[in-house]
């Protein structure tokens, strides 16, 4: 993967608050992936399934054995030359929507961070808790600060839940999504090749429309900042 390359992507990132790079990873490697999700135990409560979703919260605490076949060589340089040098994993999430799935994901921004407790502070709210998990919207310069990774297991378009996007507008703060004026915004729908990522600014606006083709798709995502979290909070997943 090419520096000047990566400049291209870097340029649609700032622009538009995504970039989708085709050819992360070989076939072989997503396969590997995907047969090391299959072999986990998936009792603990961190897996989420029904018969519309599979899905592993804290993915690379729950699958540690697929740490270094999701890190390879280009992700790593992914992250030092478009993030930067002192990025780390702040968040990870598996989903798989099987090929009956048929729910949508309505415009939204994703506008929370995990972290290791609660704690009253300023700029810090709402909060939620499930299972011992915290989530809290931080201020505004930390998720800014959030680049998100989405590696794709599956050739992914509009027929099987593709995520559609509102490009810039993650440069708008918090935009909530019922005031979104289609006369000046315009939808676009990321097509992500199986071995291809989609990075995303977490401000962009994204959602996605019902599996209509009978293909599933397989996601993993992960959240990176370079920022200390302020006072005794941490960031729940932290990986570097």
């Amino acid at each position: 993967m090419k520096e000047q390359d990566l400049q291209v992507y870097q340029k649609d990132i700032l622009e538009k608050g995504f970039a989708v790079i085709n050819s992360v990873f070989t076939d072989r490697e997503i396969e590997k992936i995907a047969e090391t999700i299959q072999k986990t135990d998936s009792s603990t409560e961190n897996f989420r399934k029904s018969d519309d979703l599979f899905a592993v919260r804290q993915f690379l605490k729950e699958v540690p054995e697929v740490k270094d076949l999701v890190f390879n060589e280009n992700v790593k340089t992914i992250v030092r030359e478009l993030f930067g040098e002192r990025y780390f994993a702040v968040k990870s999430i598996y989903f798989d929507k099987p090929e009956t799935s048929n729910w949508y994901v309505a415009y939204h921004q994703d506008l929370t961070i995990s972290v290791d407790k609660k704690l009253e502070m300023q700029g810090f709210g709402p909060w939620t808790t499930k299972k011992n998990q915290f989530a809290v919207q931080p201020p505004l310069p930390v998720l800014e600060n959030i680049y998100t990774i989405r590696i794709h297991l599956d050739d992914t378009d509009e027929h099987n839940g593709a995520l559609k996007v509102v490009p810039g507008s993650h440069a708008k703060g918090i935009y909530r999504p019922e005031t979104i004026d289609w006369n000046t915004e315009t939808e676009e729908i990321c097509h992500v090749k199986k071995g291809g990522v989609m990075i995303m600014k977490p401000l962009t606006l994204h959602g996605s429309n019902r599996t209509t083709d009978g293909r599933r798709r397989r996601v993993i995502h992960i959240e990176f900042s370079d920022m200390e979290l302020p006072q005794e909070l941490q960031w729940s997943e932290k990986l570097n």
